[in-house]
This record gives structure tokens, C-alpha cells and sequence, in this order.
């Protein structure tokens, strides 16, 4: 056997996205058009408000968010705006890497949740 061919890698994935509708993750896969929803009824709820949009007379990429919706967001963006402080301030006083790594975990969950509009 050559030692010296080059090993067949499999092809790169394209990566994982955010569901336009809910902030889910979004498989992308590794070929054809690229996915915006992660389930189909995120896809439907999407097309239920640029129809409701429309008869509206908004503008196309409006979002429309109930009180509590809009109050459950700005909860999670709060979150993860403490988070990036307590990284930050972690890091300035000389914290241990093990403790770092923890803290920079829970501000990658903090950014996940926060990027969910419902």
C-alpha cells in the first residue's frame, strides 16, 4: 500500500445556523440550498406573520413581539451582558484557566438562548 497518497477526507461541513424563527440550531447538511428553519412548523409561523405583515402594510423583515416575548428577550440579553462582565472581570483579576473555561461556557449558553427571538 502507498503510504504517500493523500487520505480521502469527507467533505467540510457547511456548519450549524440559527433557526430564523425560534433560535434553534439548524443542521445545515452538506449539500443543496441551505435550511433557515429548523422544523417545518417554525416555517410555517414564519410564513403565518409575513402574510400578517403584509395585510399590515409593514415592512418586509419586520418583527412583531408580544409584551412578554419582548420582556423574556430583553431578560436574556441582560444575562448574557452579566456574563461577558464576569468573563471580563474573571480574566482581570487573574483567575485559574480551568475557572475560565466554566465561565466562557456558560457565556457561550447565555449567547445561545439570548439569540432566540421566541
Amino acid at each position: 500500500m502507498d503510504t504517500d497518497a493523500p487520505t480521502e477526507l469527507p467533505p467540510p461541513r457547511r456548519g450549524e445556523a440559527s433557526c430564523a424563527w425560534c433560535g434553534r440550531p439548524v443542521d445545515e447538511g452538506n449539500t443543496g440550498r441551505r435550511r433557515r428553519y429548523c422544523r417545518r412548523s417554525c416555517r410555517q409561523r414564519a410564513y403565518e406573520q409575513r402574510q400578517s405583515l403584509r395585510v399590515r402594510e409593514l415592512p418586509e423583515g419586520t418583527v412583531v413581539l408580544s409584551d412578554a416575548e419582548s420582556t423574556d428577550l430583553m431578560d436574556r440579553m441582560f444575562q448574557l451582558r452579566c456574563a461577558c462582565e464576569d468573563l471580563h472581570t474573571a480574566i482581570v483579576e487573574g483567575e485559574d484557566a480551568a475557572e475560565l473555561a466554566r465561565m466562557s461556557g456558560d457565556l457561550v449558553a447565555a449567547a445561545r438562548r439570548a439569540e432566540r427571538l421566541r
